[in-house]
């Protein structure tokens, strides 16, 4: 059999919509122990990248009640505690995983900062703006998008902060 024609994400078209230049990375689904905090690693690594320029999607629930997006390196932990400052929040928690396609549309391990059914207050770490491109989910597991940060986070509305352990 030939290999599968790759499709586009709703993360591609709206970066194509929006004018913004970006390279389409497709891994194969399941490498990696998925489940631990060492996915994202993995899934830089299958792409044959460093995964501090690898990003993963977060979703945390403000006290508020307010929903916010963290995005830091893969091989990091969000510190909830700078997360809350940089949110303006008192605290924030993380979504619960069986709350995340509900709240983003997005599956777990596809999460994207990207076309949410509503843009949330995004962050990113503050290294992603040290990188030429970075790595985000294009909104399933098996596919990131390579991107310019400056262009990720304008289009976004995205500010960055310290949110890393």
């Amino acid at each position: 059999m030939g290999k599968k024609k790759e499709e586009k994400t709703n993360v591609m078209r709206i970066l194509d919509q929006k004018k913004i230049p970006y390279t389409s990375h497709f891994y194969e689904e399941g490498e990696g122990p998925e489940g631990t905090r060492d996915y994202g690693v993995h899934v830089a690594q299958a792409m044959g990248e460093d995964p501090r320029r690898t990003f993963k999607t977060l979703v945390a629930k403000g006290a508020s009640g307010g929903y916010y997006v963290f995005d830091i390196p893969v091989p990091d932990s969000l510190d909830l505690k700078k997360a809350a400052k940089a949110a303006g929040e008192k605290s924030v928690e993380l979504l619960a995983v069986k709350d995340i396609t509900a709240v983003t549309g997005y599956v777990r391990g596809g999460c994207s900062p990207v076309g949410m059914k509503k843009q949330y207050p995004a962050i990113f770490h503050e290294t992603a703006l040290g990188f030429e491109t970075i790595y985000v989910s294009a909104g399933k597991i098996g596919a990131q998008v390579e991107v310019e940060p400056k262009a990720l986070l304008a289009l976004l509305q995205a500010g960055t902060a310290d949110l890393i352990v």
